[in-house]
């Protein structure tokens, strides 16, 4: 059987085929309404019985489910009732094989953040929860594996939901794989380039955005910053190849210099590609290198002329961190002196550069020619509310506030307590006095932070209408402390809890 080619996205075609998906509620919401909630995860962890024994029905939904996700032949009859089926042959979708028909991409539902009904285009078995999986052997036939061309993951949806949404006059996405993030930076965005080393990506993306409805993007070809030399842009976002591997196995993870110098690179010669203010938002690994801080390692990477917000969300050790993409190799169903030895180049490759560990997590820059720049770079593994765009903005807006803003102007600055901040007492059951006050924030990044006594009753008492300053002139004379000592020793304070959100600067 020869391998099938990628389909063409004709407007007319493509439009009509779109209007059948929604006719068949393929959509996010009418897969999760057909499976039911235990079937819709397990497709999520790639297991298909219990999809499969969801759409053993002959309606159109469970035709397209089983045809484009479950990537099963299906009858023609079946296919011509659920699709305009001489279109899809003809543009490439679907082949025919005798009676029956199958898909030549995976075509998966995907809602958008306004409740818009999208569909990521990639290769077949290559989505999670797809066919097979990749770790399985998955991708059509004929077709090199360092060539797939991955669809929706854990890793694409963060990074959609940590992107600053506001509206720009143009976004670059580099490495834009099956166009998720040039799909999401469409709908804010009047010009999108999206850019790729691997030609079938470009193809899959173009899909993706015809499909989806979206505006064509300026697609091109080429490594990192190559294909928009010279250009500058508002916003640009990059899920990038970022796996730290000894070599270049698969395009789609692995980048192709040594240890974390892809995502370095990237950093570093983001500055030049923005405009002033924009944003270079992109997930990232780096090293933990023997005998060197994490924090200053990755300080060091950013550009002069940004701030920067670093969250690092988890880490692994090497073994863990090998074992993982080995795994999604699919090295672990080789024979186990192969799999042995590959472990042990991954091993060997972490040994020689005194690599103990990889962390894992986001890095956003604004570009602001400030000569006092804000690098805040912090760990925090624990749960947040998606989508986090506004939480990035207001963050970098809050260093705004703080560079401009001496001791004196802060305490006579007006604030707000944020929206949803409580407070928990921590102490021994019966004690007089709690041992310390925890603020916790239930928005955003959801941190928690300890304060005195002082620091509870000052957030308490925020409402934007009395000065910092007056504020603590009151609790001075309430506690009976002095109240210009207490002045100077609480502007650190009030700094570090309008940087991690909970108090923001009032309006004038």
């Amino acid at each position: 059987m020869s391998t099938p080619r990628l389909p063409d996205a004709d407007p007319a075609r493509t439009a009509r085929l779109r209007e059948s998906l929604l006719a068949a509620a393929f959509t996010a919401d009418g897969l999760l309404d057909l499976l039911g909630a235990p079937a819709y995860a397990a497709l999520a962890r790639s297991e298909t019985v219990p999809a499969l024994r969801a759409t053993r029905g002959d309606g159109p939904l469970e035709t397209l489910t089983r045809l484009f996700l479950l990537q099963r032949p299906v009858a023609y009859d079946r296919v011509a009732a659920a699709l305009p089926v001489a279109d899809c042959l003809a543009d490439g979708w679907l082949v025919r094989d005798g009676d029956e028909v199958r898909a030549t991409v995976d075509v998966r539902p995907y809602g958008g953040p306004e409740g818009q009904d999208w569909w990521i285009v990639s290769d077949l078995g290559c989505a999670v929860g797809g066919a097979g999986g990749i770790a399985g052997g998955g991708g059509p036939a004929g077709v090199d594996r360092s060539e797939l061309v991955l669809g929706v993951g854990g890793a694409s949806t963060t990074l959609a939901g940590i992107t600053v949404r506001t509206p720009v006059g143009s976004a670059l996405d580099l490495g834009t794989g099956s166009g998720i993030q040039a799909l999401h930076a469409a709908q804010h965005a009047t010009r999108v380039t999206a850019t790729d080393l691997n030609p079938r990506a470009l193809h899959i993306a173009r899909l993706t955005l015809a499909l989806s409805g979206a505006p064509e993007a300026d697609l091109r070809q080429g490594s990192l910053f190559e294909p928009v030399a010279g250009e500058t842009f508002d916003l640009i976002v990059s899920n990038p190849p970022f796996v730290i591997s000894p070599g270049a196995r698969l395009t789609y993870r692995d980048g192709g210099m040594g240890g974390d110098d892809l995502c370095r690179t990237l950093v570093q010669h983001s500055a030049d590609r923005l405009n002033d203010g924009g944003y270079c938002q992109l997930l990232a690994n780096w090293q933990h290198v023997e005998g060197e801080d994490w924090r200053e390692r990755l300080s060091s990477w950013v550009p002069r002329g940004c701030d920067a917000w670093i969250v690092q969300r988890e880490v692994q050790d090497v073994a863990q961190y090998a074992e993982l993409w080995l795994r999604d190799a699919g090295d672990h169903r080789t024979a186990p002196e192969e799999y042995a030895a590959r472990y042990d180049a991954w091993l060997a490759e972490f040994e020689a550069r005194k690599t103990k560990g990889i962390g894992f997590g986001w890095i956003t820059l604004r570009k602001t020619g400030a000569d006092r720049p804000s690098v805040v770079v912090e760990e925090w593994p624990h749960p947040v509310e998606q989508p986090l765009g506004p939480a990035v903005t207001a963050h970098f807006e809050r260093q705004d506030f703080l560079r401009t803003h001496d001791d004196a102007a802060l305490l006579a600055a007006r604030f707000t307590l944020a929206d949803e901040v409580v407070q928990e007492q921590v102490g021994l059951p019966g004690a007089e006095d709690p041992e310390h006050v925890v603020l916790r924030q239930n928005r955003g990044m959801r941190r928690a932070t300890k304060v005195d006594t002082v620091g509870a009753g000052f957030a308490g008492v925020c409402d934007g209408t009395l000065p910092a300053g007056r504020i603590l002139d009151a609790i001075a004379q309430l506690v009976g402390e002095d109240a210009v000592q207490l002045r100077d020793r609480t502007p650190d304070a009030i700094r570090t809890l309008v940087e991690q959100g909970f108090l923001l600067p009032a309006d004038d």
